[in-house]
């Protein structure tokens, strides 16, 4: 309470320095006064600033923590740790890529703002923005998760009954990294492991998005439920009309993109039909 009784002789000072200071001249008295009142002055201003920021930080800049895994072989700096400083100097760019999505591809309002991602592979393709990106989209039970590598054409070769077999001990969400042959990257999030089906499967959750170059993200119209569909010889997200959002050959060499009713989605791919430079599936526990 010192800091009232500061204030309350500060104020009384200015405006009564006879009263306040009898063995002061008028002048000193003032100047002890004037003196009082610009440091209280200073006080508030700098608490009110303080909380501003502290306000800013807990309610525009989510937190990540992406933690590197420990099977990395090559020494490469692809992850590591980033703290709220690292945050603070991302926090333009996570907000600029805010700025091409449209209303139907918005995110919910009711999101986490804190994740906790950890990276137990090396991965040859996305980067730590992507991570970034992708995160805020997936469902709020995904925000404190593990992601580890299931299957990848660097190191699994290029065949999608490796792909399924892979998926074997997995029963978790799925992210499904494609980069094509003009160095695009795009893919699906699914919420059940890839299989062959006679039908199609999935839920609303899963959604198909794209960096062209920041994050676009295509949700479920709710026009079908045509979600997954894995076959001996394809691999297909999305459809209606003879048409597929994502579809990728069995050899994992060749693919295609359309707009499909599933998705309402835009090329996810460089071009409608391409090349497969690099395929990622991660299992998200």
């Amino acid at each position: 309470m010192s800091w009232i009784a500061d204030c309350v002789m500060g104020w009384s000072v200015c405006l009564c320095p006879s009263i306040t200071a009898p063995h002061h001249s008028t002048l000193s008295a003032w100047q002890m006064g004037s003196a009082v009142c610009v440091n209280l002055l200073s006080m508030v201003v700098f608490a009110a600033w303080e909380s501003k920021v502290k306000l800013f930080r807990e309610v525009k800049a989510p937190s990540y923590r992406l933690v590197r895994g420990d099977n990395d072989d090559d020494g490469d700096e692809d992850f590591h740790i980033l703290e709220l400083d690292d945050m603070e100097r991302l926090q333009g760019s996570l907000e600029s890529a805010s700025s091409p999505w449209d209303s139907a591809h918005q995110p919910g309002q009711n999101r986490a703002t804190s994740f906790e991602i950890t990276v137990a592979d090396q991965s040859k393709l996305f980067r730590i923005d992507h991570i970034q990106q992708i995160s805020r989209h997936l469902p709020v039970a995904l925000t404190v998760c593990k992601w580890s590598l299931v299957y990848s054409t660097n190191r699994h070769g290029r065949s999608l009954g490796t792909l399924y077999r892979n998926m074997g001990k997995w029963d978790c969400c799925m992210l499904i990294f494609i980069r094509d042959n003009r160095g695009q990257v795009f893919g699906a999030f699914c919420t059940s492991p890839l299989k062959v089906s006679s039908s199609f499967y999935g839920t609303g959750q899963g959604f198909l998005f794209s960096f062209a170059p920041y994050l676009q993200v295509y949700r479920w119209t709710h026009a079908n439920s045509y979600f997954i569909k894995g076959g001996k010889e394809f691999l297909a997200f999305g459809g209606g009309g003879g048409r597929f959002g994502l579809w990728l050959c069995g050899d994992l060499l060749r693919g295609r993109s359309q707009r499909c009713e599933t998705f309402d989605n835009d090329l996810l791919s460089s071009t409608e039909d391409f090349f497969i430079d690099e395929l990622e599936v991660w299992a998200l526990v």
